[in-house]
């Protein structure tokens, strides 16, 4: 996957379109210092902004291959630039996300969003949460979030405690 390329080419598509945007995922977590692979691009996106974005990836060559409430995955005619994940957020959940979200170097080297590592560590605790198996990809991504310095403890461990994970905040947190 080309992501330098696939942000070049998103960027002013995002611009364009006027979507609030940032990075998630594999990117998101290599923002914040971790050093694992991905094979996609995630993006979260406001809602409000849907319809255009998805008529301007479509006019870039993008394909939809699943649509549904809050979620679109999409692949490009260019194997090159890979798979593109959108979660899209609306109402309070986009506002706390982009009113907590810092800006730190994206794929392309450019400054990019990403969401603060407690909102982070709520998308991830969610993926586990809804398929168990994902703890062994997103476990060591959780590990380092929580050891981020200035990270709120108190809110990613109640994160965890709604999630019915507080075990899990436990083996990768031993001293809190």
């Amino acid at each position: 996957m080309d992501a330098a390329r696939l942000m070049t080419l998103l960027r002013p598509l995002l611009t364009e379109s006027g979507a609030g945007w940032m990075l998630a995922g594999g990117f998101a977590m290599a923002a914040w210092g971790s050093t694992r692979t991905t094979v996609d691009l995630d993006l979260v996106v406001d809602e409000s902004a849907r319809a255009a974005v998805g008529a301007r990836l479509a006019d870039a060559g993008f394909a939809t291959d699943f649509d549904c409430e809050g979620f679109t995955n999409l692949s490009h005619r260019d194997p090159d630039l890979g798979r593109l994940d959108i979660i899209w957020v609306e109402g309070s959940t986009r506002e706390r996300l982009f009113l907590a979200a810092k800006t730190l170097a994206g794929p392309d080297s450019e400054p990019c969003l990403v969401p603060a590592p407690e909102h982070l560590v709520a998308m991830k605790l969610k993926a586990v949460k809804n398929q168990p198996m994902r703890v062994f990809r997103d476990g060591e991504d959780l590990r380092l979030l929580l050891s981020l310095p200035g990270i709120d403890e108190n809110a990613v461990r109640e994160a965890f405690e709604r999630t019915g994970l507080l075990e899990l905040f436990h083996r990768l947190k031993p001293d809190a």
